[in-house]
């Protein structure tokens, strides 16, 4: 479970900021939206659990199972702990995609997944154990000589999952994952994000409605840097008094821009 108790993040006293008092809870087992247009603070809300900055006031818990690194398989010690004071163990208990898949364009995707697995500390005789597991999860089979440059998107995005997932965290960050598929590379994403829920606690940051639908369990409007609505897709279009999710998203979000 990931916890965010009152985060604000200002990155100049000169300008707004960037989140303002964010509270929100993400289950393990479950996909939690965190839904509202560019630049409504989602992406610097999933950076800051995944370490790569620190809050400006209050806090960001992790509470989950230990992993048991490149064997797929968990134990059941718990750990707990705030990310600005242990940074170091977010790299193991979260993976993150990014929007835009952040890879070597020039290595070979089985190179590559060797190299995030020795990135994320597994050990030498479990590389393949861990390599192999998840070339199965993302479908890569395939896959597995070519260049990442000779990529199409859909591929390069399934890579990304496959490096963030190969140290088996158990919590999965996702920056709009959809973004940018066409109709088929997004049913796949659908059905690869369902898997891994079962086993992790996941958030998915999208401005796309029907993904919503079709993934989240709970989700969390997002407006300049604030939540302004949460919970099913019922309980937001009650909040907003509304009829539709279009309708409350559109009158929770007014005034934000692309």
């Amino acid at each position: 479970m990931i916890e965010l108790k009152s985060f604000s993040k200002s990155y100049s006293s000169k300008s707004a900021p960037a989140a303002a008092d964010v509270s929100l809870k993400i289950a393990d087992g479950s996909i939690t939206g965190l839904l509202g247009p560019n630049g409504s603070g989602k992406t610097t809300i999933m950076k800051a659990i995944c370490g790569f900055h620190f809050p400006t006031s209050g806090s960001i818990t992790i509470s989950s199972p230990d992993c048991s690194i490149g064997t797929g398989t968990g134990t059941n010690s718990v750990t707990s702990f705030t990310t600005d004071e242990n940074p170091e163990l977010c790299m193991k208990y979260t993976g993150y995609v990014p929007e835009i898949p952040l890879l070597p364009k020039d290595m070979r995707v089985l190179n590559f997944l060797r190299y995030a697995a020795d990135t994320h500390g597994i050990p030498k005789e479990k590389t393949e154990e861990a390599c192999n597991l998840v070339i199965k999860e993302c479908s890569l089979e395939k896959l597995l000589s070519n260049k990442i440059k000779t990529l199409s998107k859909g591929q390069q995005q399934r890579v990304s999952f496959a490096q963030a997932i190969i140290h088996n965290p158990p919590n999965l960050i996702l920056d709009e994952p959809i973004s940018g598929l066409d109709p088929a590379q997004i049913l796949q994403m659908r059905d690869l994000i369902k898997k891994l829920a079962k086993t992790k606690a996941v958030l998915m940051s999208t401005h796309i409605l029907q993904e919503v639908r079709s993934l989240c369990d709970k989700l969390y409007i997002v407006s300049e840097g604030k939540i302004t609505a949460s919970g099913s897709e019922e309980e937001v279009i009650k909040q907003a008094g509304t009829k539709s999710l279009e309708e409350a998203f559109i009158k929770l979000t007014q005034g934000v821009s692309d």
